[in-house]
């Protein structure tokens, strides 16, 4: 490709200078993507992987990594003196990038591996050809940008946050959707964990629910995609886990809405609905694959679809997928998964399941902390706390329900399927309630979320399972009707509302039978700057949560488990949600109404 061609094309110009690039490489742009790629004009090469300086021209050595040794795991990964045609894994495999705090160079040297991943930084559009000291256009410096939106950061080469979109070098066509999203700026979140996803890192991301995290993985999913142009009938690049068909849909919708400049394609596997549609999408051949670990471990045993290409795995949720019982699912697919690939774990809390399954699936992460890692709820969420009689229920219920402005999304959370069903019709008449739970049939559940969404059902009466994921923005009451079994449920109930920067409130009915949450509960309220109510209080410091053992946040051990799993709904999903260890358990002792 002669010079001149390239710096005519309409479709193709010169990158930003950039005086780290090795002589005579230069960089170049494509106009209709906006992705970055280096151009050799002695050779007439071209690639995506960035150049790097030869230590020895004279040398046909290949060149070894910055860092001599390999940290080995049971998932085989291996220093560099064992064959090369097996897998490794580590944190830089493929081009080895340092980013120099504060002077934002890059150093590279590339690896010997054929099963490597590309760990390309693109840098487009703005001008940004390296990372500055400097926050794009914000003027804060990254470390008051983290200290405004309590962002810490821990591991190696972390990068600056992108606190602009233009700061990002995205596709016209993807920062466009995101304006028209309501995006105006990226979420801390987002910011964060763009330019480590981008740089090919593992990454541990610690953040509430309605924080913006799908697109926090999703769009660097989309630049990963583009990098390793593998041919998707032999399977996906990309694979998202995700604990519920609703999540993962809406993480569908999300991957086609944003991808669709860049012409990704994406399907979604999850249980509750024929196999058909979804086998023929794999054999049509799909970038992204976003999947419930139930069902696509069922494809998976069909062998009707392939993992071998998969080189970005996401865990999105991942407390919710262990909560359900799919540790055992989630290990059975990554051993399907190459080794090399590049790893992103999502999750709203940070117990010691979580830490163990992150340890063992992730290598030499980046984690990235919205917040306290302990657990907390969105401040932006008033919280209304009332000690009330279960006879007291349905009369406050209603008085609450009155006190809404019309048209009010409102989500009502109840303990049992039967109770969710009996409420829903006490409440159609005057309030256009509808219910949801395990118990309905696909076809029921669409339907219910579609006149949810529309505002012609304004109140959802549902159990915790079927309305964990819904990612609706306008929800504007949550309403705990039973208090949950535990206190990362409530957290993820009042979670519903309070989204994408909105604000929310939500009333929670307590009784004496809840008084075992009453010292977790006021830990949240505490940490939230909400009001405590005196009966709370006294319930907390007479019995210490009626002897409950204390759970200590984020740094010990979870109590995670006992009953509290049998609240699960074995039929959700069609079977994903019950599936695993818990489902063991739940099984002993059935009981159709709960959940």
């Amino acid at each position: 490709m002669a010079a001149t061609a390239m710096a005519t094309s309409t479709d193709i110009r010169y990158g930003p200078e950039d005086p780290t690039l090795p002589k005579p490489w230069k960089g170049l742009v494509d106009g209709k993507t906006g992705y970055l790629y280096y151009w050799n004009p002695e050779t007439n090469i071209t690639q995506y992987e960035r150049p790097v300086i030869s230590l020895n021209a004279s040398s046909a050595a290949p060149y070894k990594p910055l860092s001599s040794s390999v940290q080995k795991s049971s998932q085989g990964r291996r220093t560099e003196n064992d064959d090369d045609d097996k897998y490794i894994r580590g944190s830089n495999n493929g081009s080895m990038r340092v980013v120099a705090s504060g002077t934002g160079s890059y150093q590279s040297a590339k690896s010997r591996l054929d099963h490597s991943r590309d760990d390309l930084i693109v840098k487009v559009s703005s001008g940004l050809g390296s990372f500055s000291s400097k926050v794009a256009e914000s003027g804060l410096s990254a470390e008051s940008y983290r200290r405004r939106h309590e962002i810490t950061v821990t591991g190696d080469n972390v990068p600056q946050p992108f606190t602009t979109f233009e700061a990002t070098g995205f596709p016209s066509e993807i920062l466009r959707e995101a304006s028209l999203a309501g995006f105006s700026d990226p979420t801390p979140i987002q910011a964060q964990s763009w330019p480590i996803a981008l740089q090919g890192s593992d990454v541990v991301a610690i953040a509430k629910t309605g924080s913006g995290k799908t697109l926090g993985y999703l769009i660097p999913g989309f630049t990963h995609i583009k990098q390793r142009r593998n041919n998707p009938k032999f399977g996906p690049t990309v694979l998202v886990l995700s604990p519920t068909r609703e999540l993962a849909t809406q993480i569908q919708v999300e991957t086609l809405k944003f991808g669709k400049s860049s012409k990704i394609s994406c399907t979604c596997l999850y249980g509750g609905a024929p196999k058909g549609p979804q086998l023929r999408d794999l054999d049509r051949g799909v970038d992204v694959v976003v999947a419930t670990p139930g069902r696509l471990n069922d494809i998976l045993e069909m062998r009707r679809v392939s993992l071998h290409q998969v080189s970005y795995l996401v865990l999105d949720e991942a407390d919710r997928m262990l909560d359900m019982g799919f540790e055992p699912q989630i290990r059975k697919i990554v051993k399907e998964v190459p080794t090399s690939r590049q790893t992103l774990m999502y999750t709203a809390t940070w117990p010691k399941e979580v830490r163990k399954i992150a340890a063992d699936l992730l290598v030499k992460p980046v984690q990235i902390n919205i917040g306290s890692v302990e657990l907390s709820a969105n401040k932006a969420i008033t919280q209304y706390v009332e000690v009330v009689s279960p006879v007291e229920k349905h009369r406050r219920l209603e008085q609450i329900l009155r006190s809404q402005e019309p048209g009010s999304k409102i989500i009502i959370f109840c303990s049992t399927k039967k109770m969710c069903d009996q409420l829903a019709r006490n409440l159609t008449r005057q309030f256009d309630a509808a219910a949801i739970h395990g118990d309905k049939s696909q076809g029921e559940r669409d339907h219910v979320l579609s006149q949810f969404r529309t505002g012609r059902s304004p109140v959802l009466v549902a159990t915790d399972v079927a309305a964990r994921g819904l990612d609706i923005k306008d929800i504007r009451v949550v309403i705990n009707f039973d208090f949950p079994t535990g206190i990362e449920d409530y957290v993820h109930r009042i979670g519903r509302t309070g989204r994408a920067g909105a604000t929310g409130v939500a009333f929670t009915f307590f009784c004496a039978q809840d008084a075992k949450h009453a010292s977790d509960l006021v830990k949240v309220l505490n940490g939230a700057n909400q009001c405590v109510p005196v009966e709370i209080r006294d319930m907390a410091s007479r019995g210490n949560g009626m002897g409950k053992a204390k759970r200590q946040w984020g740094s010990g051990p979870s109590i995670r488990g006992g009953g509290r799993f049998g609240r699960y709904d074995s039929v959700y999903g069609g079977g994903d949600a019950g599936r695993g260890r818990y489902g063991a358990q739940r099984s002993r002792s059935p009981n159709r109404n709960l959940v």
